[in-house]
């Protein structure tokens, strides 16, 4: 089944992990949360992706900062300190004997309502808090071929509607976007900001390639992407020219390469955007920002 970004190849011993719930390691199948649970009635949470890397999970602080930092604006309290999230994490990392080429959710919810209704002041439990780790390798398919995009009409907005900042569970404007494009028989959506200029796609963070410069957007209406930045900063770091601007689909259709970054697949070439070929198929600057990151990752693991 065709999952996007996240295309990746089937491990049967995902059958078998233990997953942390609520301090507590279980099986797979006993895995659950009460129905009363703000994730499950509202998507009242917030949570992270992390990667495994030789038994370090890459990029930890800035992931918990983000976490963090939503649970705050949200007035959430996660209920234990950052050290003791890390222990959990790697609890669940050390119980499932992994090393590498994993795949973490972190999910962290309001907690137990005592009726189906949006008060926070309905919640009377302590957060819940969830780890799936699973071995989880990019498609190489994905990676050779590239990634179909489609520009769909679900907008990314103005944060006094909804802070694209936070990585909340309440994903549905994402969803809806990505449910048009696999519709449109693509892999992911397009996103555009309020002004029409392009935002990110609806489960990655979006960059051309255009006369030897590396363009994304402004940022401002967008997640702000662990990996994005890292590419950002490798870019600086090379002396290779990168711009968070405005950019139209116009510039898009005619770039030399497009790619997609997250913190599973890392950078993704993109082959097409509403049916146009992206460049003649060659992918000799998004090479070497795929090197460069390897390459910061080693160095962020030693």
């Amino acid at each position: 089944m065709n999952t996007g970004s996240h295309d990746a190849l089937i491990d049967v011993r995902n059958q078998n992990i233990l997953i942390h719930v609520n301090g507590k390691l279980v099986p797979r199948q006993e895995a659950m949360v009460s129905v009363f649970d703000s994730g499950f009635i509202l998507g009242d949470g917030v949570w992270e992706g992390l990667r495994l890397h030789h038994g370090v999970v890459v990029f930890l602080q800035e992931h918990l900062n983000r976490l963090y930092q939503g649970a705050k604006s949200l007035d959430m309290d996660i209920g234990v300190s950052r050290e003791e999230l890390q222990r959990r994490l790697y609890e669940t990392i050390h119980a499932n004997d992994m090393h590498d080429g994993v795949h973490i959710r972190l999910m962290v919810t309001r907690g137990i309502k005592s009726t189906p209704y949006q008060d926070p002041r309905c919640t009377i439990s302590a957060a819940t808090i969830v780890i799936i780790a699973e071995h989880k390798i990019p498609n190489p398919d994905k990676q050779s071929v590239g990634m179909r995009l489609f520009t769909t009409h679900v907008r990314r907005g103005y944060p006094d509607v909804q802070d694209q900042k936070m990585n909340s569970h309440s994903k549905i404007n994402c969803i809806q976007a990505c449910i048009q494009a696999a519709k449109a028989g693509a892999d992911e959506a397009l996103m555009l900001d309020p002004h029409g200029f392009v935002s990110t796609c609806n489960s990655t963070h979006f960059f051309i390639v255009s006369n030897g410069e590396v363009w994304t957007s402004t940022g401002d209406f967008c997640l702000g992407g662990i990996t994005r930045s890292k590419i950002i900063y490798l870019c600086e770091r090379h002396g290779i020219p990168v711009y968070q601007r405005n950019f139209s689909l116009f510039d898009v259709y005619g770039a030399d390469e497009a790619f997609v970054t997250g913190t599973f697949a890392g950078l993704t070439p993109v082959a097409s955007v509403d049916g146009r070929d992206i460049g003649i198929g060659e992918h000799v600057m998004i090479e070497k920002l795929q090197k460069h990151y390897l390459d910061l990752i080693k160095e962020s693991s030693q």
